[in-house]
């Protein structure tokens, strides 16, 4: 029967354990795009991490006119293209500026709740796992699944579900054609300055009224 497989792990784990910043920006994560652990958080930013380490690579190497190089830049911006993260017009410097939400938003879970297949990530995530959605006619049941740019308009239920029928008292309605969008979750260390600036504003303001109460001018 050979050796059992053993496979390899497909993340890093974060340097430190304990760092306020990325917890709150990690947890804010896990809300927006409905995920069931940081673990799927960590993937996306290793694969994320690998395309930018691939891009820096290849800028130094084309350089030199490697002709290797170049064929493993037009790769690379062939796989960006093909999932849907760059445009084809995109270049090296643009790799380096994508963000671990550019690879979030390419999720089967994601995409199935923006095209109002389900009313809620959490029902987005249930109806993969539960196998009642399709890609292209072939059933997916892992919502991490990275959606290629030809496969989104494909994303459809499953012929034998039943939330096929449009009766069905758990599918939801798809008002108007439009697809719902997800907030761009806000760094928490702008979080954190944008609070200390109104917290000065507001002292700011107090003064100001103190002065005006005693008679004097501001």
């Amino acid at each position: 029967m050979g050796d059992p497989k053993f496979s390899r792990k497909k993340y890093d784990t974060p340097s430190h354990p304990w760092q306020a910043v990325r917890i709150k920006e990690e947890n804010e994560i896990l809300k927006k795009y409905g995920l069931k652990n940081k673990k799927e958080a960590w993937k996306a930013q290793s694969y994320l991490r690998n395309l930018r380490r691939q891009a820096r690579e290849l800028q130094a190497r084309l350089r030199t006119k490697d002709p290797q190089a170049e064929l493993e830049h037009k790769n690379l911006m062939k796989r960006t293209v093909t999932l849907g993260v760059l445009s084809d017009k995109s270049t090296l410097d643009d790799v380096l500026t994508l963000t671990i939400e550019s690879v979030l938003g390419r999720r089967l879970q994601t995409l199935v709740y923006q095209k109002g297949l389900a009313a809620t990530l959490g029902q987005s995530r249930q109806l993969i796992v539960h196998g009642h959605i399709a890609v292209d006619e072939r059933k997916v049941r892992i919502p991490g699944y990275l959606v290629k740019q030809g496969e989104v308009e494909k994303i459809t239920y499953k012929d034998s579900s039943p939330f096929s029928n449009e009766l069905h008292p758990m599918r939801p309605k798809i008002e108007g054609g439009t697809e719902k969008t997800i907030e761009p979750v806000v760094a928490a260390d702008a979080v954190d300055a944008e609070k200390e600036k109104l917290k000065e504003k507001v002292a700011e303001l107090a003064a100001k009224g103190e002065k005006i109460e005693h008679g004097e001018k501001v």
